[in-house]
Protein backbone atom coordinates (compact mmCIF):
# COMPACT_ATOMS: atom_id res chain seq x y z
CA UNK A 1 0.00 0.00 0.00
CA UNK A 2 1.25 3.25 -0.87
CA UNK A 3 2.14 6.15 1.41
CA UNK A 4 -0.68 7.88 0.55
CA UNK A 5 -2.86 4.97 0.80
CA UNK A 6 -1.62 4.63 4.35
CA UNK A 7 -1.67 8.28 5.53
CA UNK A 8 -5.06 8.24 4.41
CA UNK A 9 -6.18 4.46 5.73
CA UNK A 10 -4.96 5.72 9.14
CA UNK A 11 -8.07 8.08 9.15
CA UNK A 12 -10.33 5.67 8.53
CA UNK A 13 -9.06 3.50 11.36
CA UNK A 14 -9.35 6.50 13.54
CA UNK A 15 -12.97 6.51 13.09
CA UNK A 16 -13.51 2.85 14.03
CA UNK A 17 -11.42 3.56 17.03
CA UNK A 18 -14.66 6.39 17.75
CA UNK A 19 -17.70 3.97 16.89
CA UNK A 20 -15.98 1.25 19.29
CA UNK A 21 -15.34 3.33 22.06
CA UNK A 22 -18.89 4.85 21.49
CA UNK A 23 -20.62 1.13 22.02
CA UNK A 24 -18.29 0.28 24.77
CA UNK A 25 -18.97 3.64 26.65
CA UNK A 26 -22.32 2.98 27.17
CA UNK A 27 -21.64 0.99 29.86
CA UNK A 28 -21.07 4.90 32.06
CA UNK A 29 -25.24 5.36 31.47
CA UNK A 30 -25.84 2.38 34.24
CA UNK A 31 -27.38 4.88 36.77
CA UNK A 32 -30.50 5.19 34.54
CA UNK A 33 -31.11 1.77 34.85
CA UNK A 34 -30.34 1.44 38.39
CA UNK A 35 -33.68 2.77 39.99
CA UNK A 36 -35.84 0.91 37.88
CA UNK A 37 -34.12 -2.27 38.64
CA UNK A 38 -34.27 -1.57 41.90
CA UNK A 39 -38.35 -0.40 41.87
CA UNK A 40 -39.03 -3.64 39.89
CA UNK A 41 -36.97 -6.08 42.08
CA UNK A 42 -36.84 -4.68 45.53
CA UNK A 43 -33.13 -4.21 45.25
CA UNK A 44 -30.78 -2.48 47.43
CA UNK A 45 -29.00 -0.10 46.43
CA UNK A 46 -26.01 -1.75 46.96
CA UNK A 47 -26.80 -4.36 45.64
CA UNK A 48 -27.37 -3.24 42.45
CA UNK A 49 -24.39 -0.79 42.03
CA UNK A 50 -22.82 -4.10 42.40
CA UNK A 51 -23.43 -4.70 38.75
CA UNK A 52 -21.64 -1.18 37.66
CA UNK A 53 -18.62 -1.91 40.21
CA UNK A 54 -18.20 -5.33 38.95
CA UNK A 55 -18.43 -4.31 35.69
CA UNK A 56 -15.72 -1.67 36.19
CA UNK A 57 -13.53 -3.74 37.82
CA UNK A 58 -13.54 -6.72 35.21
CA UNK A 59 -12.72 -4.33 32.45
CA UNK A 60 -9.97 -2.71 34.07
CA UNK A 61 -8.35 -5.74 35.05
CA UNK A 62 -9.20 -7.37 31.48
CA UNK A 63 -7.76 -4.71 29.21
CA UNK A 64 -4.51 -6.01 30.83
CA UNK A 65 -4.75 -9.20 29.23
CA UNK A 66 -6.03 -7.45 26.37
CA UNK A 67 -3.40 -5.56 25.62
CA UNK A 68 -1.17 -7.93 26.16
CA UNK A 69 -3.14 -9.96 23.09
CA UNK A 70 -2.80 -7.25 21.14
CA UNK A 71 0.51 -7.06 20.83
CA UNK A 72 0.30 -10.94 20.38
CA UNK A 73 -2.46 -11.72 18.47
CA UNK A 74 -3.00 -8.31 16.45
CA UNK A 75 -5.75 -5.36 16.91
CA UNK A 76 -8.60 -7.15 15.11
CA UNK A 77 -8.56 -10.29 17.20
CA UNK A 78 -9.22 -8.92 20.17
CA UNK A 79 -11.26 -6.26 19.13
CA UNK A 80 -13.96 -8.89 17.86
CA UNK A 81 -13.84 -10.33 21.32
CA UNK A 82 -14.72 -7.27 22.77
CA UNK A 83 -17.59 -6.06 20.80
CA UNK A 84 -18.46 -9.57 20.92
CA UNK A 85 -18.70 -9.80 24.72
CA UNK A 86 -19.83 -6.76 25.57
CA UNK A 87 -22.93 -7.40 23.18
CA UNK A 88 -23.72 -11.08 24.65
CA UNK A 89 -23.27 -9.16 28.02
CA UNK A 90 -25.97 -6.22 27.78
CA UNK A 91 -28.47 -8.46 26.35
CA UNK A 92 -27.62 -11.38 29.23
CA UNK A 93 -28.50 -7.92 31.31
CA UNK A 94 -31.91 -7.75 29.53
CA UNK A 95 -32.47 -11.63 30.04
CA UNK A 96 -31.82 -10.74 34.37
CA UNK A 97 -34.46 -8.30 34.46
CA UNK A 98 -37.13 -10.36 32.45
CA UNK A 99 -36.29 -13.31 35.19
CA UNK A 100 -35.14 -11.46 38.08
CA UNK A 101 -32.12 -13.04 38.46
CA UNK A 102 -29.51 -10.49 40.18
CA UNK A 103 -26.66 -13.26 40.02
CA UNK A 104 -27.43 -13.28 35.88
CA UNK A 105 -27.10 -9.76 35.96
CA UNK A 106 -23.88 -9.79 38.07
CA UNK A 107 -22.00 -12.79 35.97
CA UNK A 108 -23.86 -11.43 32.40
CA UNK A 109 -23.10 -7.90 32.40
CA UNK A 110 -20.80 -7.42 35.09
CA UNK A 111 -18.07 -10.40 34.09
CA UNK A 112 -18.53 -10.90 30.16
CA UNK A 113 -19.87 -7.86 29.61
CA UNK A 114 -16.87 -6.65 31.86
CA UNK A 115 -14.59 -8.58 30.05
CA UNK A 116 -16.13 -7.02 25.98
CA UNK A 117 -15.33 -3.75 27.40
CA UNK A 118 -11.92 -4.56 28.63
CA UNK A 119 -10.60 -6.68 25.82
CA UNK A 120 -12.47 -3.44 23.17
CA UNK A 121 -11.31 -0.47 25.30
CA UNK A 122 -7.44 -1.02 24.87
CA UNK A 123 -7.49 -2.05 21.06
CA UNK A 124 -8.01 1.77 19.62
CA UNK A 125 -5.68 3.24 22.10
CA UNK A 126 -2.70 0.61 21.58
CA UNK A 127 -3.47 0.47 17.63
CA UNK A 128 -3.73 4.30 17.06
CA UNK A 129 -0.59 5.17 18.99
CA UNK A 130 1.56 3.35 16.57
CA UNK A 131 -0.33 4.72 13.50
CA UNK A 132 -0.28 8.50 14.76
CA UNK A 133 3.16 9.56 16.30
CA UNK A 134 3.02 12.81 15.04
CA UNK A 135 -0.79 13.41 17.10
CA UNK A 136 -0.24 11.01 20.21
CA UNK A 137 -2.35 13.22 22.71
CA UNK A 138 -4.97 14.19 19.65
CA UNK A 139 -5.82 10.86 18.39
CA UNK A 140 -6.25 8.81 21.80
CA UNK A 141 -8.47 11.96 22.42
CA UNK A 142 -10.64 11.25 19.87
CA UNK A 143 -10.74 7.66 20.56
CA UNK A 144 -11.79 7.75 24.22
CA UNK A 145 -13.96 11.11 23.28
CA UNK A 146 -16.01 8.10 21.37
CA UNK A 147 -16.36 6.25 24.74
CA UNK A 148 -16.71 8.93 26.92
CA UNK A 149 -19.65 10.50 24.39
CA UNK A 150 -21.53 7.07 24.81
CA UNK A 151 -23.12 7.36 28.07
CA UNK A 152 -24.53 10.40 26.44
CA UNK A 153 -26.87 9.17 24.37
CA UNK A 154 -27.83 6.21 26.01
CA UNK A 155 -28.52 8.67 29.12
CA UNK A 156 -30.85 10.51 26.49
CA UNK A 157 -32.91 8.10 25.34
CA UNK A 158 -32.83 5.52 27.35
CA UNK A 159 -35.07 6.69 30.00
CA UNK A 160 -38.27 6.93 27.12
CA UNK A 161 -37.28 3.69 26.21
CA UNK A 162 -37.40 2.37 29.84
CA UNK A 163 -40.68 3.85 30.09
CA UNK A 164 -42.21 2.85 26.82
CA UNK A 165 -40.75 -0.85 26.06
CA UNK A 166 -39.54 -2.01 30.01
CA UNK A 167 -36.07 -2.23 30.92
CA UNK A 168 -35.74 -6.12 29.38
CA UNK A 169 -36.52 -4.98 25.95
CA UNK A 170 -34.62 -2.17 26.57
CA UNK A 171 -31.37 -3.90 26.91
CA UNK A 172 -32.20 -6.28 24.25
CA UNK A 173 -32.73 -3.64 21.84
CA UNK A 174 -29.22 -1.72 22.45
CA UNK A 175 -27.53 -5.28 22.93
CA UNK A 176 -28.38 -6.09 19.70
CA UNK A 177 -27.21 -2.63 17.98
CA UNK A 178 -24.10 -2.97 19.66
CA UNK A 179 -23.10 -6.31 18.14
CA UNK A 180 -23.37 -4.74 14.83
CA UNK A 181 -22.15 -1.84 15.50
CA UNK A 182 -19.02 -3.29 17.43
CA UNK A 183 -18.29 -6.26 15.46
CA UNK A 184 -17.77 -3.53 12.07
CA UNK A 185 -15.56 -1.87 13.39
CA UNK A 186 -13.73 -4.35 15.33
CA UNK A 187 -13.11 -5.89 11.79
CA UNK A 188 -11.12 -2.84 10.72
CA UNK A 189 -8.18 -2.75 12.66
CA UNK A 190 -4.82 -3.80 11.67
CA UNK A 191 -1.06 -2.42 12.69
CA UNK A 192 1.13 -0.51 10.56
CA UNK A 193 3.68 -1.72 8.32
CA UNK A 194 6.95 -2.09 10.73
CA UNK A 195 8.70 0.98 10.81
CA UNK A 196 6.25 3.45 9.20
CA UNK A 197 6.46 6.37 9.96
CA UNK A 198 3.73 9.44 8.72
CA UNK A 199 5.31 12.06 6.23
CA UNK A 200 7.15 14.62 7.80
CA UNK A 201 7.31 12.76 11.68
CA UNK A 202 10.79 13.99 13.45
CA UNK A 203 11.21 11.78 16.83
CA UNK A 204 10.99 14.19 19.57
CA UNK A 205 13.44 14.33 22.43
CA UNK A 206 10.59 14.56 24.99
CA UNK A 207 9.54 10.90 23.88
CA UNK A 208 10.82 7.43 23.83
CA UNK A 209 11.19 6.41 20.34
CA UNK A 210 10.07 2.38 19.30
CA UNK A 211 13.74 1.48 18.68
CA UNK A 212 14.25 2.22 23.18
CA UNK A 213 11.01 1.29 23.87
CA UNK A 214 11.20 -0.15 27.35
CA UNK A 215 9.03 -3.42 27.55
CA UNK A 216 6.98 -4.52 30.26
CA UNK A 217 9.13 -5.79 32.35
CA UNK A 218 11.46 -2.45 32.27
CA UNK A 219 9.20 -0.55 32.72
CA UNK A 220 7.31 -2.51 35.54
CA UNK A 221 10.48 -2.10 37.67
CA UNK A 222 10.62 1.49 37.22
CA UNK A 223 8.75 4.30 40.03
CA UNK A 224 7.22 5.73 37.16
CA UNK A 225 4.90 2.81 36.09
CA UNK A 226 3.63 2.58 39.59
CA UNK A 227 3.33 6.70 39.93
CA UNK A 228 0.98 6.44 36.23
CA UNK A 229 -1.19 3.52 38.08
CA UNK A 230 -1.33 5.88 41.45
CA UNK A 231 -2.39 9.10 39.10
CA UNK A 232 -5.19 7.30 37.29
CA UNK A 233 -6.96 5.57 39.83
CA UNK A 234 -7.03 8.43 42.14
CA UNK A 235 -8.70 10.89 39.25
CA UNK A 236 -10.79 7.51 38.31
CA UNK A 237 -11.89 6.88 41.49
CA UNK A 238 -13.13 10.68 42.49
CA UNK A 239 -14.96 11.04 38.94
CA UNK A 240 -16.63 7.18 38.69
CA UNK A 241 -18.00 7.60 42.70
CA UNK A 242 -19.20 10.73 41.32
CA UNK A 243 -20.88 8.97 38.17
CA UNK A 244 -22.12 6.71 39.75
CA UNK A 245 -24.38 8.78 42.30
CA UNK A 246 -24.80 11.36 39.29
CA UNK A 247 -27.87 10.94 38.52
CA UNK A 248 -29.45 10.23 41.85
CA UNK A 249 -27.76 13.42 42.99
CA UNK A 250 -29.29 15.32 40.53
CA UNK A 251 -32.78 13.63 41.37
CA UNK A 252 -32.34 15.19 45.26
CA UNK A 253 -31.64 18.41 43.93
CA UNK A 254 -34.62 18.58 41.34
CA UNK A 255 -36.80 17.31 43.76
CA UNK A 256 -37.06 20.94 45.20
CA UNK A 257 -39.30 21.88 42.14
CA UNK A 258 -40.44 18.19 40.87
CA UNK A 259 -42.39 15.70 42.94
CA UNK A 260 -43.68 13.19 39.96
CA UNK A 261 -41.15 10.09 39.93
CA UNK A 262 -40.99 9.30 36.43
CA UNK A 263 -40.14 13.05 35.73
CA UNK A 264 -37.28 12.95 38.00
CA UNK A 265 -36.06 9.72 36.36
CA UNK A 266 -36.24 11.52 33.12
CA UNK A 267 -34.42 14.88 34.52
CA UNK A 268 -32.27 13.17 36.56
CA UNK A 269 -31.11 10.85 32.89
CA UNK A 270 -31.09 14.41 31.10
CA UNK A 271 -28.46 15.94 33.80
CA UNK A 272 -26.34 12.65 32.96
CA UNK A 273 -26.46 13.05 29.42
CA UNK A 274 -25.40 16.67 29.52
CA UNK A 275 -22.26 15.93 31.62
CA UNK A 276 -21.60 12.85 29.41
CA UNK A 277 -20.96 15.18 26.67
CA UNK A 278 -18.63 17.23 28.92
CA UNK A 279 -16.93 13.82 29.49
CA UNK A 280 -16.36 13.12 25.99
CA UNK A 281 -15.19 16.94 24.72
CA UNK A 282 -13.07 17.09 28.03
CA UNK A 283 -11.54 13.98 26.54
CA UNK A 284 -10.55 16.08 23.95
CA UNK A 285 -9.89 19.11 24.42
CA UNK A 286 -7.62 17.31 27.81
CA UNK A 287 -5.68 15.59 24.88
CA UNK A 288 -5.18 18.22 22.26
CA UNK A 289 -3.80 20.49 25.43
CA UNK A 290 -1.18 17.79 26.04
CA UNK A 291 0.40 18.06 23.45
CA UNK A 292 0.47 22.12 23.86
CA UNK A 293 1.48 22.36 27.25
CA UNK A 294 2.58 18.58 28.36
CA UNK A 295 1.01 15.68 29.89
CA UNK A 296 2.28 16.00 33.14
CA UNK A 297 1.03 19.63 33.19
CA UNK A 298 -2.70 18.98 31.93
CA UNK A 299 -2.90 16.34 35.06
CA UNK A 300 -1.98 18.73 37.72
CA UNK A 301 -4.38 21.39 36.26
CA UNK A 302 -7.03 18.57 36.27
CA UNK A 303 -5.88 17.58 40.07
CA UNK A 304 -5.80 20.88 41.60
CA UNK A 305 -8.87 22.32 39.57
CA UNK A 306 -10.91 19.03 40.52
CA UNK A 307 -10.04 19.19 44.42
CA UNK A 308 -11.42 22.58 45.16
CA UNK A 309 -14.52 21.99 43.29
CA UNK A 310 -14.85 18.68 44.76
CA UNK A 311 -15.15 20.91 48.05
CA UNK A 312 -17.29 23.49 46.81
CA UNK A 313 -20.43 20.93 45.81
CA UNK A 314 -22.05 20.73 48.74
CA UNK A 315 -22.58 24.23 48.46
CA UNK A 316 -24.69 24.42 45.54
CA UNK A 317 -28.20 23.96 45.33
CA UNK A 318 -29.79 24.93 42.19
CA UNK A 319 -29.92 22.26 38.86
CA UNK A 320 -28.38 24.92 37.62
CA UNK A 321 -24.74 25.00 39.77
CA UNK A 322 -24.76 21.56 39.95
CA UNK A 323 -24.84 20.80 36.24
CA UNK A 324 -22.13 23.24 35.31
CA UNK A 325 -19.91 21.87 38.24
CA UNK A 326 -20.39 18.20 37.23
CA UNK A 327 -20.04 19.02 33.11
CA UNK A 328 -16.55 20.46 34.34
CA UNK A 329 -15.71 17.33 36.65
CA UNK A 330 -16.53 14.73 33.59
CA UNK A 331 -14.37 16.63 31.36
CA UNK A 332 -11.79 16.25 34.22
CA UNK A 333 -12.47 12.27 34.68
CA UNK A 334 -12.58 12.12 30.81
CA UNK A 335 -9.33 13.90 30.55
CA UNK A 336 -7.31 11.31 32.69
CA UNK A 337 -8.23 8.88 29.90
CA UNK A 338 -7.27 10.26 27.01
CA UNK A 339 -3.75 12.03 28.29
CA UNK A 340 -2.42 9.08 29.67
CA UNK A 341 -1.87 6.18 27.17
CA UNK A 342 0.03 9.49 25.90
CA UNK A 343 1.46 9.92 28.79
CA UNK A 344 2.65 6.44 29.22
CA UNK A 345 3.61 5.91 25.85
CA UNK A 346 5.76 9.32 26.44
CA UNK A 347 7.41 7.41 29.00
CA UNK A 348 8.05 3.78 27.92
CA UNK A 349 8.01 4.12 24.29
CA UNK A 350 4.88 2.60 22.14
CA UNK A 351 6.82 -0.87 20.94
CA UNK A 352 4.89 -2.59 24.05
CA UNK A 353 2.16 0.08 24.80
CA UNK A 354 -1.02 -2.49 24.34
CA UNK A 355 0.66 -4.40 27.98
CA UNK A 356 2.31 -1.62 29.05
CA UNK A 357 -1.30 0.79 29.03
CA UNK A 358 -3.28 -2.09 29.65
CA UNK A 359 -1.21 -3.07 32.87
CA UNK A 360 -1.77 0.71 33.78
CA UNK A 361 -5.50 0.48 33.24
CA UNK A 362 -5.75 -2.26 36.27
CA UNK A 363 -6.25 1.14 38.38
CA UNK A 364 -9.58 1.44 36.57
CA UNK A 365 -10.69 -1.84 37.53
CA UNK A 366 -9.56 -1.09 41.30
CA UNK A 367 -11.21 2.57 41.23
CA UNK A 368 -14.43 1.24 40.01
CA UNK A 369 -14.54 -0.73 42.94
CA UNK A 370 -13.43 1.91 45.24
CA UNK A 371 -14.67 5.04 43.77
CA UNK A 372 -18.80 4.10 43.93
CA UNK A 373 -17.99 2.07 47.23
CA UNK A 374 -16.93 5.48 49.01
CA UNK A 375 -20.00 7.01 47.57
CA UNK A 376 -22.53 4.47 48.41
CA UNK A 377 -21.64 4.26 51.50
CA UNK A 378 -20.55 7.74 52.92
CA UNK A 379 -22.77 9.35 50.87
CA UNK A 380 -23.12 13.13 50.65
CA UNK A 381 -20.66 15.92 51.40
CA UNK A 382 -18.44 13.67 53.22
CA UNK A 383 -17.98 11.48 49.94
CA UNK A 384 -17.25 14.55 48.59
CA UNK A 385 -14.58 15.63 50.65
CA UNK A 386 -12.49 12.29 50.94
CA UNK A 387 -12.58 13.00 46.86
CA UNK A 388 -10.64 15.89 46.88
CA UNK A 389 -8.93 14.42 49.37
CA UNK A 390 -8.15 12.13 46.78
CA UNK A 391 -7.22 14.51 43.56
CA UNK A 392 -4.69 16.12 46.07
CA UNK A 393 -2.70 13.46 46.58
CA UNK A 394 -2.99 12.44 42.93
CA UNK A 395 -1.26 16.56 43.09
CA UNK A 396 1.56 15.33 45.09
CA UNK A 397 2.61 12.25 42.75
CA UNK A 398 2.33 14.15 39.53
CA UNK A 399 4.49 17.17 40.80
CA UNK A 400 7.28 14.65 41.66
CA UNK A 401 6.95 12.67 38.40
CA UNK A 402 10.08 12.54 35.96
CA UNK A 403 10.11 10.28 32.77
CA UNK A 404 12.51 6.93 33.30
CA UNK A 405 15.63 6.84 32.08
CA UNK A 406 16.46 3.30 30.33
CA UNK A 407 19.58 1.84 31.46
CA UNK A 408 18.88 -1.86 30.08
CA UNK A 409 19.64 -2.53 26.37
CA UNK A 410 17.15 -1.87 23.86
CA UNK A 411 14.04 -4.75 23.98
CA UNK A 412 13.85 -6.62 20.83
CA UNK A 413 10.60 -5.61 18.75
CA UNK A 414 7.69 -7.87 19.60
CA UNK A 415 7.27 -11.04 17.28
CA UNK A 416 5.29 -10.38 13.67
Amino acid sequence: MSQENLMSKRWVLAGAGVALQLILGTVYAWSVFKKPLMGAHGWSETATQATFMIIIFVLGISAAFGGALVDKKGPKFVALIGALCYGIGTLCAGLADMTGSLFLLYVGYGVIGGLGNGFGYVVPIATLIRWFPDKRGLVTGLAVMGFGAGAFFVGKIAPDFIVSWGVANTFFAFGAVYLVVGLLAAAMFKNPPKGWLPDGYVQSKKTVSAEDSFNFEEARRTPQWYMLWSMLFLNVSAGLGLLSQLSPMAQDILRQSISDPAKLAVEGGFILAIASIFNGLGRLFWAAMSDKIGRKGVFLTMFASQAVLYVLLPKFNSATMFTVAACYLMACYGGGFAVMPSFAADSFGPTYIGKIYGAVLTAWGFAGVAGPLVFAQIKGAPALYVAAALLVAGFVITLAYKRPEKTAAPAAPPAA
